[in-house]
């Protein structure tokens, strides 16, 4: 199912990206952020490693959070015979270094983070679509808030502006932006996406760690909306772990 390549815009994306969320100590592993701060955003070589043992079980794209050592241990992953593809996200208030780094990275797709996404400013959103778009890359966007945000894209005057959607999803509703995610919800939501009509990018698809992958996989199967998926990945035992079962399903 998210094996290989996905075609879009004349260019081939791999369906399966390796998250870098735990390499920044994001805050949504609460405790084990501080640990992921210390033991993977310092050492970019042992990113790196990470990166190098998932190009090895055959995932050939990164959703890559531009921070200096992140983009640091990329670069020895490519000099170590892993040419990731990038698909990047462009940080609130980074913007156009951000844009430029990724297009000196030559990267494939790019799309705003969530913080920016989620304002709803979209004479501001679509210009940093447009200048996307400019470049070459397939344009997207990243939402915290997935109920909330996509009712608001299709009535916005950007719904036709960008081809790539990331969107939390996983069957414990963790992190996504309703009470109680029963089925009516998640038919409704199931609408929304369809309606929209972009190539969904499936993250948080392991609730932080919460989830088996197992658990987390089968529900996955189950949707017919989910074109992509990243995966953030803490070692090389848990890359081999998730996604030989990923690949299997």
């Amino acid at each position: 199912m998210l094996e290989g390549y996905i075609q879009l815009n004349r260019q081939k994306v791999p369906r399966t990206l390796l998250g870098t969320s735990p390499f920044i100590g994001a805050s949504q592993f609460g405790h084990r952020a501080r640990l992921y701060i210390l033991d993977l955003y310092r050492k970019p070589e042992a990113m790196a490693r990470i990166m190098i043992k998932s190009y090895q079980l055959g995932v050939r794209g990164i959703q890559l959070l531009p921070y200096p050592p992140v983009v640091e241990a990329l670069k020895i992953a490519i000099d170590e015979g892993c040419p990731l593809d990038v698909v990047g996200t462009i940080r609130p208030e980074e913007e156009n270094d951000d844009l430029e780094l990724f297009s000196n990275l030559g990267a494939k797709a790019i799309m705003l983070h969530a913080k920016i996404t989620d304002t709803g400013n979209w004479d501001y959103i679509g210009k940093k679509l447009d200048e996307i778009n400019d470049i070459g890359a397939m344009s997207g966007l990243v939402t915290h808030m997935p109920f909330k945000t996509t009712e608001k894209i299709i009535e916005s005057p950007i719904q036709n502006d960008f081809q790539l959607y990331m969107v939390p999803v996983n069957r414990l509703g963790y992190l996504m932006d309703c009470d109680t995610h029963g089925p009516d919800e998640r038919e409704h939501f199931r609408e929304m996406i369809h309606e929209l009509g972009k190539t969904v990018i499936a993250k948080k698809v392991l609730a932080a760690g919460i989830m088996t992958p197992d658990d987390a996989f089968g529900y996955l199967k189950k949707l017919d909306y989910v074109d992509m998926v990243a995966l953030g990945i803490a070692s090389e035992d848990e890359a081999e772990e998730t996604f030989l079962k990923l690949f299997k399903i």
